[in-house]
């Protein structure tokens, strides 16, 4: 399943402007999806290849168990948006590599 999901931060958090937000949202996703940072100005757009069946709801409730984490708590799914077979997924680079770490990001 091929998905764009889109994040915003609360009202009350100023950091939205800063792409450390959306490594570390990267490196708290499953390890096995292959993840393409989009955008991290304002709002964090990230394309995100499973390789499997999952559901856009399945989707959802992992990103959204992983938005828990306290370094990132500040940001919510806005969207999980499904995309159409075929679409490109993105890069191939580091950021959308499963077994990149932030540091080969960086």
């Amino acid at each position: 399943m091929l998905v764009e999901l889109t994040m915003h931060t609360t009202p009350s958090h100023p950091s939205g402007k800063s792409p450390i937000d959306g490594i570390r949202i990267l490196a708290l996703l499953p390890d096995q999806w292959r993840k393409d940072l989009t955008q991290a100005n304002g709002e964090i757009t990230i394309r995100v290849e499973t390789g499997d069946d999952a559901t856009p709801a399945q989707i959802q409730e992992t990103v959204t168990e992983a938005l828990t984490d306290p370094a990132i708590s500040h940001w919510h799914l806005h969207t999980c948006h499904p995309l159409p077979t075929g679409s490109d997924p993105g890069p191939s680079g580091p950021a959308s590599n499963p077994g990149a770490s932030s540091e080969d990001v960086l």
